[in-house]
């Protein structure tokens, strides 16, 4: 697999972009980091957010989920200095932003050594530090260097678009370019694997999806990513339809929500389903692990996981009790830091199985390219939101009124995408349909209730937009 391209021409990397608004964006980042170092940066990185099209909350289950790369990113500017240049007897690490008044600068001494992150403490710079982190262990360079660094990020905060990802993952290739030749540029695959890795220094459990998009996104395409091992295939989406992005403009922070209990209650269903399929428990970790042991089909889990796994909520002790285990044992080992009094594993594995199932059967439509594919890919995608409202409960009422919206104003299928509870959602939407289909989502969510957006407004915000696959990772070295 090949490592991140490297380009001296910003059309390359944003061939379908405003070249006048491209430009100005990188002369005003590369104003702010002479502003902060006196010197201009050597090379920049970039890496997209994503959306996912399909596949909700089952990448951290083991199976394959299906996005594409959106032209939104995070840029990093970058400068390397010797410890002499910097002024400090170690590697120093420096990250500036060019949004001054919401993000503070941050310095990290010793930066040679274990950078230290305290997930108990949500500032932004811990997620650039988690990328950096992940790279100077997996590199143990010799020498390290002082980097000077100043983020530019237009991913919507919070919105399900992957904005945080995208700053660990241009973080990680900030750094990993910044030692490039010696050694060289790690393979986008084994630097997807080590981000992926590294978002646990922040606290979060995640499964792969977001980081592996950033990098193996291909223009023109979506991409069904499979893991253990992570490998990608090209899909091509039908023609006569457009994506269009809906952003619900409730923040959705994976750290403060219910993202890491859904982690471990599916982690808890693996365990109890598998003691009922009679798997053994050793190795044991994912809804994945027991379909693959068992050698059953995906239907025929589904199945199980409506018939083994009880509705009511689990309780720690039940949990203990099915697997021959004691609850400290449970807790200590599969629970950890997250709390909860009960864990309710049927829906959650139910939701997993029947999303998986509905990733390949989107794949399969978009390579059938029959006269109703579009349909049959809008009725997969509001399946999938039905799902994640009511099996997975990672909705809320505002993205429940923004999907029925969506789907009134003409959209085939329309559910959340991301983590869910706030953020975006994703809508099918007919080529023909789709200035109405703007003009009624405009009047109906964001003119309407509460929020009260101008068109003006919406599109400040980068609140609704038509996204088509765009490009992966890549550092830029002005020629």
């Amino acid at each position: 697999m090949a490592s991140p391209p490297t380009y001296d021409q910003l059309s390359l990397i944003y061939p379908a972009g405003d070249t006048d608004a491209v430009a100005q964006r990188f002369a005003s980042l590369e104003a702010r980091f002479v502003e902060l170092y006196g010197g201009k940066p050597e090379f920049y990185v970039r890496a997209p957010g994503r959306v996912n099209l399909i596949g909700e909350h089952i990448d951290y289950s083991g199976y394959g989920v299906l996005p594409m790369a959106i032209e939104l990113d995070t840029v990093v500017a970058v400068r390397r200095l010797s410890h002499v240049e910097s002024g400090s007897g170690a590697a120093q690490l420096r990250i500036g932003n060019t949004r001054r008044d919401e993000f503070a600068p941050h310095t990290a001494d010793n930066a040679d050594g274990d950078v230290v992150i305290d997930s108990q403490r949500h500032g932004w710079h811990n997620y650039f530090l988690a990328g950096y982190k992940g790279v100077m262990e997996q590199l143990r360079p010799a020498t390290p260097l002082s980097l000077q660094c100043v983020v530019d990020g237009l991913v919507p905060m919070g919105s399900g678009l992957s904005s945080s990802s995208a700053l660990v993952c241009a973080a990680a290739l900030a750094t990993a370019a910044a030692y490039e030749p010696h050694p060289p540029l790690l393979s986008k695959v084994d630097i997807a694997t080590l981000c992926a890795r590294s978002e646990r220094y922040i606290g979060t459990q995640g499964g792969g999806m977001d980081q592996a998009i950033s990098f193996l996104a291909q223009p023109g395409k979506a991409q069904l990513i499979e893991f253990d091992p992570l490998r990608p295939s090209d899909v091509v989406l039908p023609p006569g339809a457009v994506f269009v992005i809906a952003n619900s403009l409730v923040q959705a922070n994976k750290y403060y929500s219910a993202f890491n209990l859904r982690v471990v209650e599916c982690r808890l269903a693996a365990l109890v389903l598998a003691a009922r399929l009679g798997v053994p428990l050793d190795g044991v970790r994912r809804l994945g692990h027991v379909h693959a042991l068992s050698g059953r089909s995906l239907a025929d889990m589904l199945a199980a996981a409506r018939e083994l796994l009880h509705p009511a909520p689990y309780s720690l002790d039940e949990v203990a009790a099915a697997i021959g285990s004691d609850v400290e044992t449970v807790r200590t080992t599969y629970v950890g830091s997250v709390g909860g009094a009960s864990f309710d594993l049927h829906r959650r594995a139910v939701h997993v199985f029947a999303e998986a199932q509905r990733v390949y059967t989107f794949r399969d439509v978009c390579a059938q390219a029959t006269s109703d594919g579009l349909q049959r890919l809008g009725e997969l995608m509001n399946d999938s939101h039905a799902s994640c409202s009511q099996l997975y409960e990672c909705s809320c009422p505002e993205l429940d009124q923004l999907t029925s919206i969506c789907r009134a104003a003409g959209a085939l299928g329309s559910r959340l995408t991301g983590a869910g509870w706030g953020g975006c959602t994703i809508s099918l939407v007919p080529e023909a349909k789709l200035e109405g289909f703007l003009e009624a989502v405009r009047r109906d969510y964001y003119a309407a209730g509460p929020l009260r957006l101008d068109a003006a407004a919406v599109d400040a915000q980068h609140a609704l937009f038509v996204s088509r696959p765009g490009n992966g990772a890549a550092i830029y070295r002005p020629a």
